[in-house]
């Protein structure tokens, strides 16, 4: 029978860093082999719909990659020393390729420190991904040729760099952030008609299970796991049908995923026990506590507020502080919140989130004018439009706050 589309594409994403792999193990030139093995599964999301699925669709896509690459190859047999060739021109046989998962070799590839930010995520998300580089463009809202060129320079600045396929970096805390970074994207998008880009954090938490199961001891792996888990876990609850965002404190926490917040409990738990604490694991802790109240009074603010001490000692940053501050605010009240805000200073000026803060706690202590300037100056700054529309609403409902 042939399979369903959503099956396919599923499992294409699963194998292709194994068939990357496996083709630049075996012939060299990580960006010559990704787009063969582009090639392969543009060939695979076409033809297995239409004709069934192969017997090892793995081996499919290993061959069809290899001849791609040969065909590559053979355009440019000048550049290539001629004891080369017997090796080029016989694809691997799949059944001597170990069928072992090389996604964090391939991650650490990407994640190389010679590339920007935004290079790491692209090319990760096409090459260990498996998104076409027309998927990329479309959940972050850029022009497909503008993706196109982030992934070429990157591998270009790959090549340049001398990094090999054999011998990646050792230290994985790039490739964290870059997977953070298209977590947090894809569950609060920083421009736009919508909150959600389901397709990012769904990916995100794709290729951070695939990472844990490479590294299965790695603490700040779990926690960053959790993380997600207990983040996309409010996921439901976080807007109105017509998009209207509900903050977290109005949220009807019955739709909450009860199995995403079981289980990134149970790993945080877990991890917090036996592996040394990091950044990752305490912001799990934090979003952990906030998943076990029940209501939003029962939330246990002084738990999380030590939590937010803790973290700041470790990774001091403008949003840990300005979370920090929330939490003082709701232990020991909305003027003390205020007054660490203003002693912060420019540290925080120029975020709407700081806005957005600084309105919330202006409100809760009665100053409905100031609240209703800060809660403008916030929805002029963002570029979501979701967010936009929520802050002026909160805006127009202060008294004296009309838009």
């Amino acid at each position: 029978m042939t399979p369903p589309f959503r099956k396919v594409d599923g499992l294409l994403r699963e194998l292709a860093p194994q068939v990357l792999a496996a083709v630049a193990r075996h012939h060299g030139g990580f960006d010559a082999c990704e787009d063969a093995v582009q090639e392969a599964l543009l060939a695979a999301s076409v033809q297995w719909p239409r004709d069934g699925m192969p017997d090892d669709p793995r081996a499919w896509l290993i061959t069809v990659a290899s001849r791609r690459r040969t065909e590559m190859w053979r355009g440019d047999t000048a550049r290539r020393r001629r004891e080369e060739t017997d090796a080029l021109l016989t694809p691997p046989p799949p059944d001597d390729i170990p069928d072992r998962d090389d996604t964090l070799t391939l991650l650490l590839l990407c994640c190389h420190p010679s590339l920007t930010e935004v290079s790491q995520v692209a090319l990760t998300l096409r090459a260990v991904g498996g998104l076409t580089t027309a998927a990329i463009a479309r959940a972050f809202l850029v022009p497909e040729s503008t993706v196109a060129q982030r992934i070429s320079r990157a591998k270009a600045r790959i090549a340049a760099a001398g990094a090999e396929f054999r011998t990646p970096p050792e230290r994985i805390d790039p490739v964290l952030q870059v997977l953070y970074l298209i977590f947090n994207e894809g569950y609060t998008a920083s421009s736009g008609e919508a909150l959600h880009r389901v397709e990012l954090t769904a990916e995100a938490i794709r290729l951070t299970r695939a990472l844990r199961r490479s590294l299965p001891d790695d603490g700040e792996v779990a926690g960053l796991l959790a993380l997600m888990l207990l983040t996309d876990a409010r996921r439901p609850a976080r807007t109105l049908p017509d998009g209207t965002l509900v903050p977290l404190e109005e949220q009807d926490r019955s739709l909450w995923d009860a199995g995403a917040l079981a289980e990134g409990t149970a790993l945080i738990t877990g991890t917090l026990a036996v592996a040394p604490i990091g950044p990752y694991q305490l912001q799990a802790a934090i979003a952990a506590v906030h998943g076990e109240a029940v209501r939003a009074e029962d939330t246990d603010w002084r738990q999380i507020l030590a939590l937010y001490d803790l973290l700041r000692s470790l990774t001091p940053g403008p949003m840990v502080t300005l979370n920090r501050i929330v939490a003082v605010a709701m232990v020991h009240g909305p003027e003390a919140g205020l007054a660490e805000l203003a002693e912060a200073g420019a540290v925080l000026d120029g975020h709407h989130r700081v806005d957005a803060v600084r309105a919330h706690l202006l409100e809760r202590a009665g100053d409905v004018d100031g609240a209703a300037e800060a809660y403008r100056r916030a929805a002029r700054r963002t570029s979501s439009v979701p967010e936009r529309r929520y802050l002026e609403s909160r805006a127009a409902q202060s008294r004296g706050g009309g838009i």
